[in-house]
């Protein structure tokens, strides 16, 4: 299968919204693979000259060429030949490499989970070891990388118009689920022609929850594998974005009351066993009960995220 490879340049960029309208950037078929250079931050997150930190050229021509929106820059999009609304869209992440040797983390008034315990700005600039495959902290704590990307999402439905990246929705989009990352599979489904596949935000290590707003932010470039499966008659083949890594299927629910994503992730987990399954919906709502892990993928997002996890091998 043929591989295509899209830079990130003022012409393949966008800076913080999803719209159906937005023309593709590159038409592929079913089964092809893109590679996505992504760039993250805008002009008051990069690193002051003193810290030596390399900051693509990419960027600048971005921050000087395209308008800001309000959330994030995302490559794409990528249009799948034959991609119908009703119909659904397998994401392979393939591979995840790094773009600079830097990220940030921060914060700022009115952001994060409980901005009224910090009023204030904070932004660190953090040092990226590539070879090592981690990042050292300002006081002196060395993490392990763990790359994936924030956001990866389809068009939204035409009649949503223009939408902010910081939302995840339906079509996916701001997921900030870490489970997402190298070997992990994506499925999404599909709500406009052509599927416009887009993803961005990339995040070198975050935890559970991102609390403060930020993971490590930072420049990534991914190679995804974009496979076309037909509805077959009027149901749709999925109406919620859902996850599957080596170990794990994941549901997702997403709302802002958490209470509901909780609800939304336990729904979808439920109907995921019943349908690869012989469980009825009782057993299988018991059975989560028992052995699935529902966590808490982000809750700075206005939408809040849950995910649920069910180890394989215990079903099917």
């Amino acid at each position: 299968m043929a591989i295509h490879r899209i830079p990130a340049t003022p012409d393949t960029v966008r800076w913080g919204v999803f719209d159906a309208a937005i023309p593709p950037v590159l038409t592929i078929n079913s089964g092809e693979t893109v590679i996505l250079e992504c760039v993250s931050g805008g002009p008051d997150t990069l690193p002051p000259a003193a810290l030596g930190m390399t900051v693509p050229q990419a960027l600048h021509a971005i921050h000087a060429r395209v308008p800001r929106g309000p959330g994030h820059i995302i490559t794409g999009p990528v249009a799948v030949l034959g991609a119908e609304p009703g119909d659904m869209l397998e994401v392979k992440i393939e591979a995840i490499e790094f773009g600079t040797d830097w990220g940030f983390c921060g914060f700022r008034p009115l952001s994060g989970t409980i901005p009224e315990d910090f009023p204030e700005r904070f932004l660190t600039h953090i040092p990226i070891d590539r070879a090592r495959n981690t990042c050292r902290l300002s006081y002196g704590v060395e993490l392990p990388l763990a790359p994936f990307f924030g956001v990866m999402g389809v068009a939204p439905r035409a009649n949503y118009g223009t939408i902010s990246t910081v939302q995840p929705r339906e079509h996916g989009g701001n997921l900030d689920n870490k489970e997402i990352g190298v070997g992990a599979t994506l499925f999404l489904p599909v709500l406009a022609k052509g599927a416009l596949f887009s993803a961005g935000d990339g995040h070198g290590v975050q935890g559970d929850g991102e609390v403060c707003i930020n993971a490590l932010e930072t420049c990534l470039t991914g190679t995804f594998t974009l496979t076309l499966h037909k509805a077959v008659g009027s149901e749709p083949v999925l109406k919620y974005p859902r996850g599957e890594t080596a170990t794990h299927y994941v549901s997702m629910g997403m709302n802002e009351d958490l209470d509901i994503a909780m609800k939304t992730a336990l729904r979808e987990m439920i109907a995921f066993i019943c349908v690869r399954s012989n469980l009825s919906r009782q057993e299988a709502y018991q059975f989560c009960s028992l052995a699935v892990d529902f966590r808490v993928t982000q809750t700075v997002n206005g939408e809040k995220g849950v995910h649920g996890m069910l180890k394989k091998g215990l079903l099917f």
